[in-house]
């Protein structure tokens, strides 16, 4: 399939979605539509980690840290000086924190730079360690951020965190920042640097001896990664209007991990279906955690059930499929095309 017939198609899927998100704004609830905008982020936060993990070939489980990073700074940039006056009775706010204020499309880029400035900084010395090591260091890094953030209460607000951010991230903005995020990952993949990505992570030895400057290109990719992590918490804060250190456990970052997994390391279709999937079914099965009548016999509710059982659909996914849904195939036009003609995809 040619270029600019490629060109044309995707033009008219992304088409069709505004179709589909304009009329959803009129004819959903409330809650639809904010399992809705939890998809575009959550498939932006797969994204995230999928060009880490999946394309790199870097375990890493720092994500919380960078999403409690991008959520902070797009709060405090988006709330106004009144806000914060009302918001710090712990301490009164640093002076910069008070005056800031920008529009919401500079507050979540800013978000971002600041989350990849971390992912830089901590990203020079945490490389050097390999697989399970940049894994621990990683959630470390996370939980520092954490616990700095519950400690800092002048810029923070300590424990109390925020409670009324603006919710600026409507449909339009997150599915924006969606697809921004998916063009961006996937003419990278297509680019030469790409290449170089599934290199190191299918021979980093065989990279080296090819000349490749493997720790550059790692901390390019956790760079770019930490950066899409930031947007997707700054989207996220602003969607639930209120952020706490609490909000930024590990159980954050497991979420995401848990979606790229089933989705496929290394497949950007699965982060998309498995994005959509699982914030569907998380949400479906709350039903779990309430109370179940049977004739006369009653069982309580159970809190945090509904993880537990997403718990052994992941168990499941990993025992006997552990490539994941696509493993690292990807549905493109031409899959389509012979589809539609019968061939085999």
């Amino acid at each position: 399939m040619n270029r600019s017939t490629t060109i044309l198609l995707n033009l008219v899927l992304v088409g069709c979605l505004g179709l589909f998100l304009w009329w959803a704004e009129g004819n959903l609830d409330g809650y639809k539509i904010q399992i809705l905008n939890l998809i575009a982020v959550n498939i932006i936060l797969a994204l995230s980690l999928n060009l880490i993990y999946g394309f790199t070939g870097m375990f890493s489980l720092g994500h919380a840290g960078f999403m409690a990073i991008g959520a902070y700074v797009c709060s405090i940039l988006i709330m106004t000086p009144e806000q914060k006056v009302t918001l710090f009775i712990l301490q009164e706010a640093l002076p910069w924190v008070q005056n800031s204020h920008a529009p919401f499309l500079v507050a979540v880029i800013a978000g971002g730079a600041v989350a990849a400035l971390f992912g830089l900084v901590i990203g020079a010395p945490l490389l050097r360690l390999g697989d399970d090591y940049l894994g621990i260091a990683t959630l470390g890094f996370a939980e520092i951020v954490r616990v700095i953030a519950n400690n800092i209460p002048r810029v923070t607000n300590g424990a109390l965190g925020f409670k009324g951010i603006p919710d600026h991230a409507n449909l339009w903005w997150n599915y924006g920042w969606c697809l921004l995020t998916l063009y961006f990952v996937i003419r990278i993949l297509n680019s030469n640097t790409g290449n170089v990505f599934k290199a190191i992570r299918d021979d980093e030895t065989a990279a080296k001896a090819m000349g490749i400057d493997v720790f550059r290109i790692k901390l390019l990719s956790f760079t770019f990664g930490a950066f899409f992590a930031g947007v997707g918490g700054a989207l996220l804060a602003s969607l639930l209007t209120t952020i706490d250190p609490k909000m930024f456990l590990f159980t954050l970052t497991f979420n995401v991990l848990m979606i790229v997994v089933t989705g496929g390391l290394g497949s950007i279709t699965g982060s998309i279906l498995a994005g959509t999937g699982i914030t569907v079914m998380l949400e479906w099965l709350r039903f779990v955690e309430n109370p179940v009548t049977i004739g006369d016999w009653t069982l309580p509710g159970i809190p945090g059930m509904r993880m537990v059982v997403f718990s052994l659909v992941l168990i499941l996914v990993i025992l006997f499929r552990r490539e994941g849904i696509m493993g690292m195939r990807e549905i493109h036009w031409g899959t389509v095309a012979r589809f539609m003609k019968g061939g085999k995809a």
